[in-house]
């Protein structure tokens, strides 16, 4: 196995890790997530741009590179939803039940709680889950589909997001156990709110605009015939 591909490896053996270490009420914990969270977000950046300079693209790491991509976005949703889902969402009362769900909204300068949508959860992942089935579909038609300028865009602004929800998971614990709730703590706690904040919604506008721009360029494929 080349580099690259034990890069996308360690990935996804990265991502129930990432799923589960935020529940647990530890600041060492949850600061170890953070950082494990920065380290498997950057890699993404770089196993494929290894891949393509030193000429190692592989059919196991076309494989092994977006599974690696779903599994941090499904291993870090799970998390988020749960501890930043509204009380009484439809969806997340369908979820079982943690010992902190709903105990860690964004805050920021205007908004007491900000609180991660249902509906954004479920675009993200409906639109991940159809390109996934869309680029298949397209191949099978002689199409490759190369990812477009949009949908970097909207993977940098999720990562932020991503990011900044796990560092609030750290930042908020550390504060109420310390009893921390001065101008200064606050500061930053908005700061990182307002960051989650903006990254939350800006993602979810590219989602939406990345799909459009995706069926608009390659909506020809569901006229051709299959490839033989």
């Amino acid at each position: 196995m080349n580099l690259p591909n034990s890069i996308s490896a360690a990935r996804i053996a990265a991502s129930p890790l990432l799923a589960a270490l935020p529940f647990v009420p530890s600041v060492p914990v949850r600061g170890f997530a953070f950082l494990l969270y920065l380290v498997t977000a950057i890699s993404d950046h770089w196993d494929g741009k290894i891949a393509r300079s030193r000429g190692l693209i592989t059919d196991l790491g076309k494989v092994l590179d977006p599974l690696a991509d779903k599994l941090l976005l499904l291993g870090t949703f799970v998390p988020m939803f749960l501890l930043q889902g509204r009380p009484g969402d439809p969806v997340l009362e369908l979820l079982p039940t943690v010992a902190e769900r709903s105990a860690y909204p964004f805050i920021t300068w205007g908004f007491d709680a900000i609180w991660f949508p249902w509906w954004v959860l479920l675009l993200i992942l409906g639109r991940e889950a159809f390109m996934t089935w869309f680029r298949g579909f397209a191949q099978g038609r002689g199409v490759v589909i190369a990812a477009q300028r949009l949908g970097k865009w909207k993977a940098g602004f999720q990562y932020t997001w991503m990011g900044a929800s796990y560092c609030w998971f750290t930042l908020k614990l550390l504060y109420d156990q310390q009893a921390w709730h001065g101008s200064t703590a606050m500061f930053w706690g908005q700061l990182l709110g307002g960051i989650g904040l903006v990254s939350m919604y800006v993602a979810f506008l590219l989602t939406l605009i990345s799909l459009v721009d995706y069926l608009i360029r390659h909506g020809s494929v569901f006229a051709r015939a299959t490839a033989r």
